[in-house]
């Protein structure tokens, strides 16, 4: 699938239209060497069998986002064509930026959102700043906290942290919260191929 000597400087990026003619192709081809049926195969056994297979070549940016800095580059990359939009609540207290868009139903409450940033639908952002190149998924809870350059997926929470966090990805339905029980140390549930760095 990632030949050593590719052919020519393009790549194949995981976006696929296909008819019912794929299924027969699926059907039809053996598993690689790592046991998996490849779709490589399947398209190749499509053009061997003069099937009409249409390449699309995008002339725009793409970035492979396997790593954890590569999905926030792509995310800087799309918060860097948004434009002001608010939809949701925002109270006088509350100091917002240009390039910042507020979802439906979300609520900033004396806080400050830096752009460009997004603030998903019913997202609710109190006492806390937000900082340029974040993006809050729906049904988020910050409070008494500041993050910067991060993506925060849905239903997560991050409440009353000391610390501003930054260049992080939190995954959904995560909580990050300071904690006032004694002796003070670091509890964690840390997920397969994590990185954490601690001050």
């Amino acid at each position: 699938e990632k030949p050593k000597h590719p052919p020519s400087n393009l790549a194949l990026v995981g976006i696929y239209m296909f008819d019912h003619n794929i299924l027969q192709a699926v059907n039809e081809i053996t598993p690689s060497w790592r046991g998996e049926l490849e779709i490589t195969d399947a398209i190749q056994w499509l053009v061997d069998h003069d099937y009409a297979v249409h390449p699309y070549i995008h002339r725009g940016w793409w970035i492979d986002t396997g790593q954890p800095g590569d999905m926030l580059e792509a995310n800087d990359l799309v918060l860097e064509e948004l434009e002001y939009k608010i939809e949701g609540y925002v109270d006088r207290e509350s100091e917002v930026g240009r390039r910042v868009t507020i979802q439906r139903g979300a609520e900033i409450i004396n806080s400050v959102v830096r752009g460009p940033s997004i603030i998903g639908e019913n997202a609710r952002i109190v006492n806390s700043y937000i900082g340029p190149f974040t993006s809050i998924d729906h049904d988020v809870i910050i409070e008494d906290s500041e993050i910067e350059h991060s993506m925060v997926l849905e239903n997560s929470q991050i409440l009353d942290i000391g610390s501003r966090i930054q260049d992080s990805l939190i995954g959904r339905n995560a909580v990050i919260k300071r904690s006032p029980i004694k002796p003070k140390a670091l509890k964690m549930t840390v997920g397969d191929n994590s990185r954490i760095g601690i001050l």
